[in-house]
């Protein structure tokens, strides 16, 4: 089960998708809210519930912070995968492991928008990525014309998702891999390394930006199926 992160929606991880089901593997990418994390993980939950069987559970980004807390009592997750992602430990927010580490040029390409509509109880504003500064942040290794329609099409998240204190880890008694983006402009490569030694994942560095889930499918699929034979 592939989870996208902020800024994109599922069809992110287009090019993986093809490259599991050539391997003939059952694949699922759901919408992932990007509301908060607590809803955010519920969702996720509901559709692994639905699975009956073993799953490797991939988040990328923001999605990263999801399925660490998806999975906690999901009894068919036999792997984590984290792409460039938050791997959140227990009482940490997304927020905390980005101001932790050196700005990433993130930091002064978002912009805040409210909500046009607001529910009872749900977050009352979103982020952005400027769009004259989306594909030098996000996705500086895709072509021109891919990064427009992503800087046009990005979907907000709910401010109150950075802030959402995750609970114990899955990647506490999952075993768990972790992709590392060398040049990600998103989230500080430095901070991918520390959370990939602190839930003693495997490893893999990739040569690319923020956006490897595009711009590298092989090498991302490639991880996916590692862990995938590990855990049958």
């Amino acid at each position: 089960m592939l989870v996208h992160g902020a800024f994109t929606d599922a069809s992110s991880w287009a090019g993986v998708i093809g490259l599991l089901q050539a391997d003939g593997l059952a694949v699922r990418a759901p919408a992932n809210p990007l509301r908060g994390l607590t809803q955010d993980a519920a969702s996720v939950r509901s559709v692994l519930r639905d699975i009956d069987t073993p799953v490797v559970l991939v988040g990328h980004d923001y999605g990263g912070a999801v399925i660490t807390q998806a999975a906690t009592d999901a009894d068919n997750v036999v792997a984590l995968c984290y792409v460039a992602a938050f791997g959140l430990d227990a009482g940490e927010c997304v927020l905390d492991v980005m101001n932790r580490f050196a700005p990433a040029p993130v930091a002064d390409a978002t912009y805040t928008a409210a909500l046009p509509t607001r529910t009872p109880g749900g977050p009352d504003s979103e982020l952005y990525i400027r769009k004259e500064l989306f594909p030098q942040v996000y996705a500086a290794d895709l072509p021109p014309a891919a990064t427009e329609l992503m800087s046009v099409t990005q979907r907000p998240i709910a401010c109150d998702a950075l802030t959402g204190r995750s609970g114990p880890p899955a990647w506490a008694s999952v075993p768990s891999w972790y992709a590392i983006a060398d040049a990600d402009r998103i989230l500080n490569p430095t901070a991918q390394r520390f959370m990939a030694q602190r839930m003693a994942a495997t490893e893999h560095v990739l040569e690319g930006s923020h956006a490897v889930v595009l711009s590298q499918p092989d090498a991302v699929a490639a991880m996916i199926r590692e862990a995938v034979e590990q855990g049958r």
